[in-house]
């Protein structure tokens, strides 16, 4: 399960992951890594190896072959396009709280 003491948290797994491997492929330790450095949050085994295999059947990662026994994971074309949808609709959220939340602190 992923943690995080933040009870506002958006930390949704599927959408960190494919942040992760935006930046290149990863086997899981490295995307657990770097999902606790750059959000804060912290994937367990089965949430991460659950998600990967989710987004695995939607086509938006794939497994490549294995180095050793770590097997690194890439994301596909249609998760690079999901992960940017999904930004961009953050992005717009985010956007419209920060001008709210200007403009009441400012009355």
């Amino acid at each position: 399960m992923a943690r995080r003491a933040d009870p506002l948290s958006w930390g949704n797994p599927p959408l960190l992951i494919l942040g992760s491997l935006a930046e290149g492929p990863k086997h899981g330790y490295a995307i657990v890594k770097d999902v606790r450095e750059q959000a804060g949050v912290t994937l367990g085994p089965g949430t991460l190896y659950g998600a990967l295999s989710r987004l695995e059947e939607r086509g938006l990662v794939e497994a490549l072959p294995g180095e050793e026994r770590r097997r690194p994971y890439r994301i596909t074309a249609a998760g690079a396009a999901e992960l940017s949808e999904r930004l961009a609709e953050m992005s717009r959220f985010a956007t419209v709280g920060l001008r709210r939340l200007s403009a009441g602190l400012a009355r």
